[in-house]
């Protein structure tokens, strides 16, 4: 009996989708077997397995699956792989849209070529155009060279849509493999880079050249291990042992962010009270302004159930950044620490500050400001360094900020760093002291040495002449109700009711609207 069209029909579509099914399984398996064996031998996973502990469990939508690079010569047009080694798409991260590409590392090593590139623009067009954060697993070994400059032109295209990008969505690095060159510039550009000891690395010139040029002998991990780029370079924000961890981490952060910057972030409910005393914070700040302690101690009891993350914990560790939560209000938290350094601003410092202030005022997140410096930290190598310029960084940023900003003076507040460290004078909503606090130009020891110099000279017993001064000026301008009497701070509190004043001064806050003159943008110092 003769095949009726329909059954011809019927079979025709089968046959396709017979054809789909295998080359979409062609694509997900990847290149071979062995490649993937390589990859879990060097302690990586795959760039599919790193996208499921990302996202939510069957959330991801995959685009463009079955592109190919159309390149020709050094036998590239007999190797032509399914998704040219990048995975795009989207899911959700506790239930929100969320944006992501990931190299796969056993195509070109994660090289970006032409079609590459081109996948990653379109996802990231996608990303601004949906007002949903982009995150990037970034495991390549930089441009494609047998592309030549077509793959260049491909990172130009990632950087400046990086940049459109800042300030208007979330944007975070995950280094999961080794990141040279070019490829090294697109992290840097987002809000923050999270990086795995021993498997991921990054530098604009490798370990061979600087030998070359210069003469030094390095390994990858000394050049641009994560731990060198978490406490030293300042360029990694987070650092982890495993991809595992640093994935969930990834998770929690994107909870505390809000989807773009004209969202709130995610309110959370909590149970804490809002007037929960915090009667150990007497004891975690002790009075004399010469003892240390840790400053993280006191965030502990302010926030949330004790929980914050902090940002940069290794870098500049004189000042501590961190989210958290106040009644179920994302804040940024940013606190002098008197255990390093006693809580002295410096050039690293300053930029570690002012970066973060400018990222929460980008999205709209209030800021709380825990105050206990001395000053400046004084030095020929912080003059000539640039602190002037680059201590600004930190002052600009703050009196750009039209964020809810509440600052509270622990104890010591001193010269520029006082104002620096969001005082009223610059702009601060709401400021508050303990009776602890001393707010002066500088402390009682120093002011006498200069303004008693000739009484306590010529004095009969110069030591105690000096210590009559030093009572006689703490007594005159240091209490801590002279900022008070003065308008300078809004009140002066008892430090166990501090989350309580915390939290209701935020929920009135949290509506602010404030603007800036008319600009195209600012020119903050460099």
């Amino acid at each position: 009996m003769p095949t009726t069209p329909t059954t011809q029909s019927s079979a025709e579509v089968s046959d396709r989708l017979d054809e789909l099914s295998e080359r979409k399984e062609q694509a997900v398996r990847g290149p071979s077997d062995k490649a993937t064996e390589a990859q879990h031998a060097k302690g990586k996973l795959t760039a599919r397995e790193r996208i499921e502990l990302l996202l939510d469990k069957g959330s991801f939508t995959e685009v463009e699956q079955l592109r190919r690079h159309r390149a020709t010569g050094f036998g590239l047009e007999a190797k032509k792989p399914y998704t040219d080694g990048v995975i795009t798409g989207w899911g959700t991260v506790e239930g929100r849209t969320v944006f992501v590409y990931a190299h796969d590392f056993r195509i070109f090593g994660g090289a970006l070529g032409e079609a590459h590139a081109s996948k990653i623009h379109k996802l990231m067009d996608m990303a601004i155009a949906a007002g949903a954060p982009l995150v990037s697993l970034n495991d390549g070994a930089g441009a494609r060279i047998q592309e030549g400059v077509s793959a260049l032109a491909g990172y130009g295209g990632i950087f400046q849509r990086n940049t459109k990008a800042s300030g208007v969505i979330p944007q975070i690095s995950v280094m999961l493999g080794p990141c040279a060159g070019g490829a090294a510039y697109s992290p840097a550009l987002t809000d923050f880079v999270f990086m795995v000891r021993e498997t991921s690395q990054m530098f604009i010139t490798g370990p061979d050249v600087v030998q070359a040029v210069t003469g030094e002998e390095i390994s990858q991990n000394g050049l641009g291990g994560a731990d060198v780029h978490a406490g030293v370079s300042g360029v990694a924000h987070f650092a982890y042992d495993d991809e595992e961890t640093c994935l969930a981490e990834v998770r929690y952060l994107l909870s505390m962010l809000p989807s773009n910057n004209r969202e709130m972030p995610p309110l959370a409910q909590t149970s804490d009270p809002v007037d929960r005393e915090g009667a150990a914070l007497l004891d975690l700040v002790p009075a004399d302004g010469n003892r240390s302690y840790d400053v993280r101690g006191v965030i502990e009891e302010l926030v949330d159930d004790g929980e914050y993350m902090e940002i940069h914990a290794a870098w500049a560790p004189n000042l501590v950044v961190a989210l958290a939560r106040l009644d179920g209000h994302v804040v940024g938290i940013v606190a002098n620490q008197p255990s390093a350094m006693a809580g002295v601003l410096d050039i690293k410092a300053s930029e570690k500050g002012a970066r973060f202030v400018q990222f929460c005022d980008s999205f709209s997140i209030p800021l709380i400001t825990l105050v206990d410096v001395p000053g400046f930290l004084p030095g020929v190598d912080q003059e000539h360094d640039g602190i002037i310029r680059r201590g600004a960084k930190l002052l600009y940023a703050y009196c750009n900020a039209t964020v809810p900003r509440i600052s509270v003076v622990l104890r010591k507040a001193y010269g520029g760093a006082y104002i620096v460290m969001d005082s009223r004078s610059i702009g601060a909503d709401l400021s508050f002291a303990w009776p602890t606090n001393e707010i002066a130009v500088m402390g009682a020891e120093g002011a006498a040495n200069v303004v008693f110099r000739r009484e306590i000279a010529a004095a009969e017993d110069p030591d105690a002449m000096r210590k009559q001064k030093i009572d006689e000026y703490k007594n005159e301008l240091v209490h801590p109700y002279f900022a008070a009497e003065r308008g300078l701070v809004d009140d002066v509190i008892d430090p166990r009711e501090t989350r309580s004043v915390l939290c209701r001064s935020v929920a009135m806050l949290i509506a602010k609207d404030a603007e800036l003159p008319r600009r195209k943008h600012g020119n903050p110092p460099q």
